[in-house]
């Protein structure tokens, strides 16, 4: 095989750098160390496929992005963090059942999304920025030598912008380097820019027209305007409906609100037992329990955990109006809240179940009717469940069977 020879630049082109072209992976390993250790920065191997050491025959550091996608990913924790405490705890507080305004817990989903989408963002711009990415044209890309970097052979480029670089000696030093080539690369002076003109002004275009949503956006923000403004996405806004209260000349009443036909009711839900359904017998809170309703320890086993559910909040475990509900309330001192009751005072021991159940339906000043929430049966559980807390707390020696009183001694 005959030496190596030297191309000089073609034309009046400056010269971009040296390719010296191999034609194994190992060869290119001992050159890339040969290049290294004089001393040379601006430079660069290119091969068909991932060579195993050549980050170490070269030099290369690891890489910093690890560092900037940790940055990015903190920037965008405390922006989001940092905007939802501003929005909700400073901007626009709003107290909701005494809820802190801000809390860190309730904002952890859209911190974890920014903290993500900052990461990523940084992951994908900061490779790009770190390879000097993108290139639209190179001067390799006038190199017929280098069109088999992505088949079989093997290059190494040193740039003439090297602070080491001598055209002679490096030459020198590249072609006995076990280099099968090597070959002069001028830059690249055909045009002044690489990016092709047209796809500078489609560029242009597509930047000028992406400030138009933001521009429209806050024009309306800022604007007052006597009409509605036109909804892209109108979901059901302008959907064919009449609202609550309003006129509807299609019917002889002009009512848009339909009355109930006289006469008719749905179907299951006559519910005519007044005892049952409403508490009363004959017109009067009834005292007693309904039929319907089996007195035994699965009925109060039942009531006790429909009234953990809907009661203990505010009466607490053993009914003494000391839930949770009640002591942030009352730490609050705010004036506005009313206790809730004692399930335990005689008043309510003295009440009829009937008015009990009237009550748990209906509500009474703060506490809110419960009848759409908790069916007829359930109530009536609940409030044998109540019966049984009463007289636990007033429970005599005699109630007790003769074995109880025994384990007393």
């Amino acid at each position: 095989m005959s030496a190596p020879k030297h191309v000089e630049p073609v034309g009046e082109a400056p010269l971009h750098g040296l390719l010296a072209e191999y034609d194994s992976p190992e060869t290119l390993k001992k050159a890339a160390e040969k290049i290294r250790n004089a001393g040379f920065k601006n430079w660069d191997t290119f091969t068909p496929f991932p060579v195993h050491g050549i980050d170490q025959a070269m030099g290369i550091r690891p890489t910093i992005l690890p560092w900037l996608i940790l940055g990015g990913g903190m920037t965008g924790c405390a922006l989001a963090l940092g905007f939802q405490w501003w929005a909700n705890g400073v901007d626009y507080p709003f107290l909701i059942s005494g809820k802190p305004y801000w809390s860190v817990p309730a904002n952890i989903p859209i911190t974890f999304e920014l903290t993500v989408l900052f990461s990523a963002l940084t992951a994908v711009f900061g490779m790009l920025g770190l390879n000097k990415l993108p290139q639209p044209a190179h001067p390799l890309d006038l190199s017929e030598r280098f069109s088999r970097s992505t088949d079989d052979h093997f290059y190494l480029l040193v740039q003439a912008s090297d602070p080491v670089f001598d055209e002679k000696e490096t030459g020198t030093l590249l072609e006995t380097s076990g280099a099968i080539g090597v070959e002069a690369i001028p830059e690249d002076v055909k045009s002044e820019s690489h990016v092709p003109r047209g796809l500078q002004y489609a560029l242009l275009i597509i930047t000028a027209a992406a400030t138009i949503p933001f521009a429209l956006s806050a024009y309306a923000r800022e604007s007052k305007m006597t009409h509605t403004r036109f909804d892209i996405v109108p979901d059901m806004d302008f959907q064919q409906k009449f609202k609550a209260q309003r006129e509807n000349t299609f019917f002889a009443d002009k009512r848009a609100d339909r009355p109930q036909i006289e006469g008719t009711i749905a179907y299951g839900e006559l519910n005519e037992d007044d005892h049952f359904y409403r508490g009363k017998v004959n017109g009067v809170f009834a005292r007693t329990f309904p039929a319907q309703v089996p007195i035994d320890e699965q009925t109060i086993a039942r009531g006790q955990q429909r009234f953990g559910i809907y009661c203990t909040p505010c009466h607490g475990q053993a009914g003494e109006g000391d839930g949770m509900v009640n002591q942030r309330a009352s730490a609050l001192a705010e004036g506005t809240w009313v206790p809730p009751s004692n399930l335990n005072d005689d008043r309510l021991r003295q009440m009829g179940v009937g008015e009990i159940f009237n009550t748990i339906t209906n509500g009474v000043r703060n506490m809110p009717a419960y009848g759409p929430q908790i069916p007829t049966a359930d109530r009536w559980a609940i409030i044998l469940y109540v019966r049984a807390i009463q007289r636990s707390h007033k429970a005599a020696v005699a109630d007790l069977s003769a074995e109880e009183r025994a384990s007393l001694k």
